[in-house]
């Protein structure tokens, strides 16, 4: 039940841990002291020859030990404490190092609910596996032996009796071992379905409530949930079950002890003074070992978690031995790139785009053709592709992603404001921007007027930036993102869904960027937006269909034509409705 890579992970741990089973041992011995001091008092008692004085020394030394014994006590939780917080420090540390050197497209390994349950619950456990469990092994493994050591020379027999009936509870722990490792293991798979269904539900609570499917979502979460009880319940049934088997064991091998300690008296093999000194460290056998047991449900749980944290750990990826830094060109190419999010499902299907440096590129398609994929896939979000993706003749997955977050702006509609100030969202894009800069933007991006009215740059964000109307979010998300500065802007859909007013000044934006010798790269289903760019790449299922300017597509009879009449005769329907109204 002590597994050798916990330890290893973390090495700053130990020293706590040796401490904290050095301040039990400490204590073992006071108490052992103490025993003696009082089967002394009863033996001077009993026969007649106690002195008042002899008395009061002995119950003065019984005091003094007993505060010993607290303060030891004291020093072995705080010594726990210890090894826990560097236990939490160390895990979290790699846990969130390794999402780190994963990067951006961790997703495509691990869940986010297993992520999140396995750093705060998972760790939790192991705080908890560290902090009692591992300290009260080798506390128990070290008690009997010292106890054995010390009752030999008083009465063997009793001593040995004690001594080899202890091994029967880790005897009886390991029946139940292989049987609780399983149950154990769907536990924590039960829970993380569960914690995966919980946030699902919890992240599109208002889509349920609108299509008010929440009734049955909530059947759903009720069936995770009892399914987590069912397998709840069979871990304490298991865990009361073999706490019973070991208080069998332990009281009844110390019962045994105490018998063969009262018929050595009875046949004045022993003194009083060792038979009181025996019956009274007979339970001190066993305690640290059925402590230990009443752990093992706290061993196991760390175990299981420690499983799935080595799962995220042991992680392989794939990186270039040589990662480079970002190319000054910043010339895209996508050669013969196929991609898909599971093994049933194609998505790109060898893909060829070429983005001059500098140049205003449109992908344009109806939902669903694999445009937003294309974006990320450029982002480096997305790796597990084949084909190749270049910029400046470098490949893409030879770059550091850091280097790609810095060179690669990303707009897209869950562009994510968090809750605090406008200020606070803003020096996200860059650290070091001033007031001046933060200005210069928000008025690019037709927000300066707004916030002046409110409170300025410290205008306070709810979470999602909810207080805002979804145009005034987009654009100070594009506000935050030309902050950034970076040679590459990709827009992913940024003008959905929003009010005119905000589109027009992403759309200028767009342009502006492009005008500062910025490489763009628009992601759109509207093709008005589009008719401005120098190239237009056309997406049907996963497939570059057309491709040119935008005259020429225009002229061309294909899909993007057909495309193009369609939503003008939309918009100018629309339009007419309006006049008429």
């Amino acid at each position: 039940m002590i597994q050798k890579r916990l330890l290893s992970l973390v090495k700053d741990s130990k020293k706590y841990i040796y401490l904290n089973v050095l301040m039990q041992w400490v204590s073992l011995l006071i108490n052992i002291a103490m025993m003696a001091d009082i089967a002394k008092i009863f033996e001077l008692i009993y026969s007649g020859t106690a002195v008042h004085s002899q008395i009061t020394q002995l119950i003065l030394f019984l005091v003094i030990a007993t505060l010993m014994q607290g303060q030891l006590a004291e020093f072995s939780i705080h010594f726990s404490d210890l090894s826990s917080r560097e236990v939490k420090k160390t895990i979290r540390k790699n846990i969130f190092n390794k999402l780190g050197e994963i990067g951006s497209n961790y997703d495509e390994e691990v869940r986010t609910s297993e992520v999140v349950q396995v750093a705060v619950e998972g760790v939790d456990q192991l705080e908890t596996y560290f902090g009692m469990y591992v300290p009260q092994f080798f506390y128990a493994m070290i008690a009997p032996v010292t106890l054995f050591i010390v009752l030999s020379p008083v009465y063997f027999k009793a001593a040995f009796t004690l001594f080899i009936c202890v091994p029967l509870i880790p005897i009886s722990i390991a029946l139940v071992q292989k049987w609780a490792k399983k149950l154990l293991s769907k536990y924590w798979g039960q829970y993380t379905e569960m914690g995966d269904t919980f946030l699902e539900n919890l992240q599109g609570l208002t889509t349920l409530k609108i299509y008010q499917a929440d009734e049955y979502k909530n059947e759903v979460m009720n069936v995770e949930a009892e399914k987590f009880r069912k397998i709840t319940m069979k871990v304490l049934i298991m865990q009361l079950n073999s706490i019973s088997i070991m208080d069998l064991v332990a009281y009844g091998g110390s019962a045994l002890g105490i018998w063969f300690a009262v018929h050595g008296f009875a046949n004045q093999q022993v003194g009083l003074f060792g038979t009181l000194f025996i019956i009274l460290l007979s339970a001190s056998f066993f305690l640290p070992m059925r402590t230990l047991g009443s752990y093992f449900h706290i061993a196991m749980n760390g175990i299981a978690a420690s499983d799935k944290i080595f799962r995220l750990l042991d992680l392989q990826v794939e990186r270039s031995s040589e990662e480079n830094m970002f190319p000054k060109n910043t010339t895209i190419s996508m050669d013969k790139v196929s991609f898909r999010y599971d093994q049933d499902r194609l998505i790109l299907d060898q893909v060829t785009i070429n983005i001059e440096e500098g140049s205003f590129v449109a992908i344009v398609g109806e939902s669903g053709s694999g445009k937003s994929t294309i974006a990320s896939l450029l982002c480096g979000k997305r790796r597990n592709y084949t084909g190749s993706i270049t910029i400046g003749g470098c490949d893409l997955l030879q770059i550091n992603e850091s280097e790609l977050l810095k060179n690669i702006t990303y707009v897209g509609t869950g562009s994510y404001l968090f809750k605090g100030t406008v200020r606070e969202n803003l020096l996200m894009g860059n650290p070091c921007a001033t007031d001046d800069m933060m200005w210069a933007v928000l008025e690019q991006t037709n927000l300066k007027e707004f916030l002046l009215s409110q409170n300025g740059l410290d205008t306070r964000l709810l979470e999602k930036a909810s207080n805002l109307s979804g145009g005034q979010a987009q654009r100070l998300a594009l506000a935050r993102a030309l902050l950034h500065d970076s040679p590459i802007y990709i827009f992913d859909e940024a003008t959905s869904n929003i009010d005119a007013e905000s589109e027009d000044a992403i759309i200028k934006q767009m342009h502006y960027q492009n005008q500062m010798s910025k490489t763009v790269v628009m992601i759109s289903h509207r093709l008005a937006n589009a008719m401005d760019a120098d190239y237009i790449y056309v997406v049907d299922h996963g497939n570059i269909v057309e491709s040119g300017t935008p005259e020429q597509l225009v002229e061309k009879v294909g899909l993007f034509a057909n495309m193009w009449n369609v939503q003008k005769q939309q918009e100018n329907f629309g339009k007419e409705a309006e006049h008429h109204e």
